[in-house]
């Protein structure tokens, strides 16, 4: 079933049901047009260089696609879907590989989901890149408690830090991604993830096209953006044989400090297809370097808006720390010399997938990620709870004598030092029989991680930058391994009772295995209150052999369909140490003890159902609608919370924390999302949700109780709206976006809250044929954030003291690319 053009598609809609998208699915982690979807869809020309998305048949041969796929580029050409929504008995939606670059050339495929209902990005940088002031939220839940995998393989919980993956735009270049997609609810049973509470989100890669060729992108822009992608592809070579090979580096100016954020990322995939097998091969290294946006500490951070460090101006800082009493009054708010966050990444998997006969299939994955990375701040040794740390250490020392040990400048440099190995393999069974559809699946990871806090000296003779890592520590504070062993498994049947209607019922089975040590321990008196310790651990196992999923699909016209879904998940422990909300970060070793025999991972239970509905039209210039409705209940068990015994003291020292179960919360809510087209060039796509999450109970901190029964959720709005405006004539295109969030409360008690921001953007582009040598020149410009709103992105609420830290929207901005396809 191709993607058609609305001046020539007909108005019949075929429905897939989720049988044939169970044994589609693998097929949506390789080339972009193995989609199960249909689409809300608006008309454009395909972008230079790179094959869209488009969407066959599930039951094509590998053969038959591979001769077709000429034919299906030139249909795709045609048009090209804003947001593709899924045939499934749960919610879940797209954004294909087009919509993303025209959102923004390189973005973060995270952020491209923002104009989907129901999802909710901040980052204070125009692509969503920096990941320390990143957040996400869908229905209530936040981005550590969705699931994420890139072509299936896991890519983690997406912590700042992450000790178990690695975020998307590090795992893939942005213009390699085929798709993003999001289940808004509950993901399919086989999704890799020991995390999604609140749904998933899944990426694809693209394929190598069939023809030789290469592509060429140069983006310039404001604070000196400089971005360069280059692909080759070989072909088809050899027997079902095709390669590409690409390099992406980026370089841009935070926009409020002398930072330079970016980096260098290659990727090379490999793909074999025949009649009866696909083999892919995938490779992505990546070393970025993002300088951190500090947010402000609010209420009291006043008028203020930016918090820029003083990098590279030294004398501009050592003054400050010296003399200045803005140092002194300005609180927690005081400025750093420099903050970054420092990564380099190597991720590889290899995929068969194999047709025994059409009504078996097997597909199986094995992958390694290694990871090594530092989160880097340099600020001064007055800072808040400095000197208790120090004179742990370095006992009887004055401040002019620590100021010598630490170089003679006034300032020390703290690192958060991450090593991670892991690897995996996952395997799946498609089995028809009759009217059934039987999955059967599991999923092996091994996972070796480390998180040391360590301090440096800051040589006023020989300053450090934010792009170089640390040597020879002056105070190694502590270091936690951990030893992680996950086994999933999955059973599925999907029964297609009748024609229009169809059953399916399973469940998965979870058990996580993490042993958290502890080679480096904090002296006592170094950590905050001076009574805290870090703890020895031991093993904890998060386990659930049975966590149901029932799900039915009912087409009701060929036009209209109605889905239900019901599904359990459970999110294991984070194998983190000291300061977050982990078993390994209390503070005594009792405490660890005691939570290991009485303690509960988080659980959730979703219902949702919906109605979608995709009608060709002739009422005037409306020629068809497409869209879908969507009520959604959730409920959220041992909600555990890390609540910090001291709650004035800067986020450089850390605080104790007790691990503590709060309660449950209830969310309930509607989704609704429409594609209005009409004729052939314009359309109108429009998302209005509605979120009501709310705790349920109190809870103690220390002696006192923290009144949060009947409170919202903190950071979550109660509504957004979003739209995107498209038009198109020939060559030409362009879009209106918007994206509207309303009123967040920013603490759990709900006494204080963030105001409400309206985000417009335009992108207009424009292809050019007839070139000599030159397949096709696109140029393309964007501008973000047009009205240049001011408002507070990423919310920091983990506390409920009527104190959190808010995040600066970025200004507007505008860029240029160019596009060269070969």
């Amino acid at each position: 079933m191709h993607l058609l053009s609305f001046s020539r598609r007909k108005a019949l809609w075929l429905f897939c049901s989720p049988l044939a998208f169970s044994v589609a699915h693998a097929a949506t982690t390789a080339k972009p047009h193995h989609t199960t979807h249909r689409a809300h869809v608006v008309p454009r020309t395909s972008a230079p260089g790179v094959t869209p998305v488009a969407a066959p048949v599930a039951s094509v041969p590998h053969a038959a696609v591979r001769r077709t796929s000429t034919q299906r580029a030139a249909h795709a050409a045609e048009s090209e879907q804003i947001i593709a929504t899924g045939r499934h008995s749960r919610s879940e939606q797209t954004v294909g590989h087009i919509q993303m670059q025209r959102t923004l050339p390189g973005i973060n495929p995270i952020k491209s989901l923002q104009i989907l209902p129901g999802v909710v990005f901040n980052n204070a940088d125009p692509w969503g890149n920096n990941e320390q002031n990143s957040s996400l939220v869908i229905h209530g839940f936040n981005q550590n408690q969705l699931g994420y995998t890139l072509d299936g393989i896991p890519l983690g919980d997406q912590s700042y830090g992450n000790y178990n993956g690695l975020s998307p735009q590090r795992a893939a270049i942005s213009e390699n991604f085929a798709s993003a997609s999001v289940a808004t609810g509950a993901g399919a049973l086989g999704t890799a993830s020991t995390s999604n509470l609140g749904g998933t989100l899944q990426f694809t890669t693209q394929d190598p096209l069939h023809r030789a060729g290469g592509q060429l992108s140069q983006t310039f822009g404001s604070w000196s953006t400089f971005r360069t992608f280059a692909r080759i592809d070989t072909g088809d070579f050899g027997n079902g044989n095709s390669a590409y090979v690409s390099w992406g580096r980026q370089d841009a100016r935070a926009w409020d400090f002398a930072g330079h954020q970016g980096g260098n990322q290659v990727n090379a995939k490999f793909v074999h297809e025949d009649s009866k097998n696909k083999v892919s091969v995938f490779f992505d290294w990546s070393e970025k370097v993002e300088p951190n946006e500090d947010g402000i500490v609010m209420p009291n951070g006043g008028s203020l808006y930016v918090r820029p460090f003083m990098y590279p101006n030294l004398n501009e800082a050592v003054n400050y720390y010296k003399n200045s009493q803005a140092y002194t009054s300005a609180g927690l708010n005081y400025r750093n010399y420099y903050s970054a966050a420092q990564r380099q990444d190597y991720l590889m998997y290899a995929s068969w997938q194999h047709e025994f006969s059409k009504n078996l299939k097997w597909d199986t994955k094995i992958y390694y990620h290694h990871d090594i990375g530092e989160g880097v701040v340099a600020g001064p040794i007055t800072a808040a709870g400095l000197p208790t740390l120090f004179s742990s250490y370095f006992p009887n020392q004055s401040s002019s004598q620590l100021s010598d040990v630490f170089g003679g400048s006034g300032m020390a440099t703290r690192t958060t030092e991450y090593w991670d190995n892991r690897g995996g393999i996952m395997s799946n069974l498609t089995y028809h029989l009759g009217q059934h559809t039987i999955e059967l699946g599991g999923w092996y990871e091994r996972n070796n991680n480390t998180q040391a806090r360590r301090w440096y000296p800051f040589d006023i003779n020989n300053p450090t930058t934010p792009y170089e890592r640390q040597q020879n520590a002056l105070i190694n504070q502590y270091t936690n391994y951990f030893y992680t062993n996950t086994w999933t498994t999955h059973l599925q049947d999907s029964w297609k009772i009748s024609k229009n209607f169809s059953l399916n019922a399973g469940f998965k089975s979870e058990l996580v295995y993490t042993n958290g040590t502890l080679p480096v321990a904090g002296l006592p008196g170094s950590l905050s209150p001076k009574t805290a310790i870090t703890v020895p651990g031991g093993t904890i196992a998060a386990v659930r052999p049975f966590l149901p999923s029932f799900g039915a699909l009912w087409n009701i016209t060929q036009h209209e369909q109605w889905f239900a879904n019901i599904q359990e998940n459970m999110r294991s422990f984070q194998a983190a140490g000291y300061g977050n909300a982990t078993p390994w970060g209390v503070t005594s070793q009792a405490a660890f003890e005691d939570f290991k025999r009485h303690g509960k991972p988080e659980t959730s239970w979703t219902y949702e159902t919906g109605f979608r509905t995709n009608r060709h039209l002739d009422a005037g210039p409306l020629t068809n609608i497409s869209g879908q409705l969507e009520y959604y209940h959730v409920h959220f068990s041992n909600r555990l919370l890390a609540v910090a015994s001291t709650q004035t003291l800067s986020s450089i020292v850390g605080s104790a924390t007790t691990l503590t179960n709060v309660g449950s919360v209830s969310t309930d809510g509607m989704d609704f999302s429409f594609t209005a087209q009409f004729g052939q060039h314009f359309s109108f796509y429009n998302a209005l949700s509605y979120n009501k999450s709310t705790y349920n109970d109190n809870y103690l901190n220390g002696s006192t109780v923290v009144h949060t029964a009947g409170k919202n959720v903190a950071g979550v709005p109660n509504w957004t709206e979003k739209f995107v405006a498209s038009t198109h004539w020939g060559n030409f295109d362009a879009q209106f976006i918007g994206d509207v969030v309303g009123k967040r409360y920013t603490t759990f008690t709900n006494d204080l809250h963030a105001s409400a921001y309206a985000l417009f953007s335009l992108n207009a582009g424009y292809n050019i044929t007839g070139i000599p040598h030159v397949r096709s020149l696109r140029v393309q410009g964007n501008i973000t954030n047009l009205t240049n709103e001011k408002g507070w992105s990423t919310l920091n609420t983990n506390n409920a003291s009527g104190q959190y830290t808010a995040f600066p929207i970025a200004p507007r901005m505008y860029f240029l690319t160019l596009t060269a396809s070969f």
